[in-house]
């Protein structure tokens, strides 16, 4: 038995969609819906925040908030917000299950965890619609977590602690430094530091290395360490207590802390 009660883990990029790109495609398509040019680097910049806040974000960003008063005669405000969110979701529920693969060594993950004694949990910045069209994927490949905290289910999302504080109650799983969290993005990691759990960021399949499987492989172990050492410094300077490169690393992490 671990010292640990759970593990909430997040969705795209932790769990799925392995450099997380559905999202990522949406943000574009959905700004040019409109007539504005978003980068990947701009899409993927607040990535792990509920899709609302990301879309604000976005907005704030210099370049596009150029180009959205250039086109419109004002800054954008939160009602152009809410009318690019009300695009992006639609979009993306029909996209997201196409990139709904499990991380490699997820599903085998999660059954030694269980076996372990390990409840699974998940919290994720995308919204309930979007997951229903996750939850059948996934669970075909194996893996069906215990809960399921959307971004829209409380009043408040990431980086706030409330997804844990609701982990906490579902699972029955307390006092927090029982609970680990397991992310990709700085909100998510950020999330829950302020829930008071052990975090472990994810360097290598998630948002900063932004990279599939494939892609990964075709590079050389110093070009890999260059992403990893990218993303380590960003979950790091989050909170994360720990970086490893996927999910796959998580049992051989949790057996070395039962240890000490």
């Amino acid at each position: 038995m671990s010292k640990f009660k759970a593990v909430v883990f997040d969705w795209a990029g932790t769990m799925i969609d392995f450099g997380s790109f559905a999202p990522m495609g949406v943000f574009v398509k959905a700004f040019e819906e409109f007539g504005i040019s978003a980068s990947i680097e701009q899409a993927r910049g607040p990535m792990g925040k509920p899709k609302w806040d990301h879309i604000r974000d976005m907005m704030d960003d210099p370049g596009i908030a150029a180009q959205w008063t250039a086109k419109f005669g004002a800054a954008p405000t939160d009602a152009d917000v809410d009318k690019v969110y009300e695009i992006f979701v639609p979009m993306n529920e029909k996209v997201v299950a196409d990139f709904a693969d499990l991380v490699p060594g997820a599903a085998e993950m999660v059954k030694t965890l269980r076996g372990r004694g390990l409840k699974i949990g998940s919290t994720t910045g995308y919204t309930r619609s979007i997951m229903e069209n996750v939850l059948p994927r996934a669970a075909e490949q194996g893996y069906t977590p215990d809960n399921l905290v959307c971004s829209d289910d409380l009043p408040e999302g990431r980086p706030g602690p409330l997804g844990m504080y609701k982990c906490f109650v579902d699972l029955v799983a307390y006092p927090p430094s029982a609970v680990i969290k397991v992310d990709d993005t700085e909100p998510g990691i950020a999330e829950g530091v302020a829930a008071g759990c052990l975090t472990v960021g994810l360097a290598l399949s998630g948002n900063y290395a932004g990279k599939t499987p494939d892609e990964l492989a075709a590079l050389s172990e110093s070009e890999i360490d260059l992403l990893r050492q990218h993303a380590t410094a960003k979950l790091k300077a989050a909170g994360a207590d720990h970086v490893i490169d996927t999910v796959a690393d998580l049992p051989a992490l949790i057996e070395m802390l039962d240890v000490d």
